[in-house]
């Protein structure tokens, strides 16, 4: 057996499609399927039950699968550790942004990163925080940048800077004439906000004390912070907006916002790996380039600002 088995059967694992799982590894079918059948020769068992679709691991599989996920993480754990003690920047490094933070954030830095550190090899995943979480936890990525810090025991987070929540407030909204937002202010049946499964919705509605969202949420699915910004400049409800975005605002766009009164709700921008990370020296740089990217007022957290 060798290591190349192991990314095959965990990139089957992982689409649970023998094709697509092929075409991840960057090889033919016919090799990926022979290279994991004289695997499953060799141990004497059947990984996969080819038999249902989607594929499945057989109950012993399972246990294999695992078992190659952790020699894996192993084996880059040790090319990672080489690479930290010569100080190299060479290698991919795979970081997952969330959604609402990657279009804001991104430009800011990252061009002139990777023009300044041509070594380095960054790749940028959007991913919501969950999955986000499971793929840090399995090794599937590097490091995370999400909002609010790790509850897991795995993982270790360091706060990049703290960012405000906006109201953002199309021009027929009987609220629109106000100069600071309270909570009580926002009706439910004029916001719109993203899917669950999105923090900054879930963060938003516990400030708000919302327990649900009516009329919009019902007619428009699978969303996006821009999209919901478009509604209102047509003159459409209410939404929501991070810090960041602010600043991409033209003047005619800057008439649609408004603040939150105090307490002014905030999130904690964090970035996040786990425990045994070694690969500070990257880390270092990135986290570096972030921190001189932002305003220097949202770095620390402010009077009158609540992390929600």
């Amino acid at each position: 057996m060798n290591i190349q088995q192991f990314d095959y059967i965990l990139a089957v694992d992982n689409y649970r499609h023998f094709a697509k799982a092929a075409e991840h590894c960057r090889v033919t079918q016919p090799t990926l399927s022979m290279m994991i059948q004289k695997l499953e020769d060799e141990l004497g068992i059947k990984i996969f039950d080819r038999n249902v679709q989607p594929v499945t691991p057989t109950p012993a599989g399972r246990k294999i699968i695992d078992q190659a996920r952790v020699i894996i993480q192993q084996v880059s754990r040790m090319k990672d550790i080489v690479s930290e003690e010569e100080q190299s920047l060479k290698g991919t490094f795979r970081v997952a942004v969330l959604p609402t933070i990657a279009p804001y954030l991104l430009p800011r830095f990252f061009q002139q990163l990777t023009t300044k550190q041509p070594d380095l090899d960054i790749r940028i995943i959007e991913m919501q925080t969950k999955p986000t979480i499971n793929a840090l936890i399995n090794g599937d990525i590097d490091a995370a940048i999400i909002a609010n810090l790790p509850t897991e025991m795995q993982l270790q987070g360091t706060i990049l800077y703290y960012e405000e929540f906006f109201v953002y407030i199309s021009r027929n909204e009987a609220i629109f004439k106000k100069d600071l937002i309270r909570s009580a202010d926002i009706s439910d049946e004029r916001l719109w906000l993203l899917d669950e499964g999105h923090c900054f919705r879930d963060q938003l509605m516990r400030f708000c004390q919302m327990e649900k969202v009516k009329l919009h949420q019902a007619a428009y699915r699978l969303g996006s912070l821009e999209t919901f910004m478009r509604m209102v400049e047509s003159g459409n409800g209410i939404t929501f907006i991070p810090e960041l975005a602010t600043l991409q605002l033209c003047d005619a766009q800057k008439e649609l916002l408004r603040s939150f009164a105090i307490p002014k709700p905030t999130r904690e921008i964090v970035w996040i790996t786990r425990k045994d990370f070694v690969r500070h020296s990257i880390a270092e740089i990135i986290i570096n380039s972030i921190k001189e990217a932002v305003p220097r007022e949202m770095r620390t957290l402010r009077p009158g600002f609540k992390v929600v």
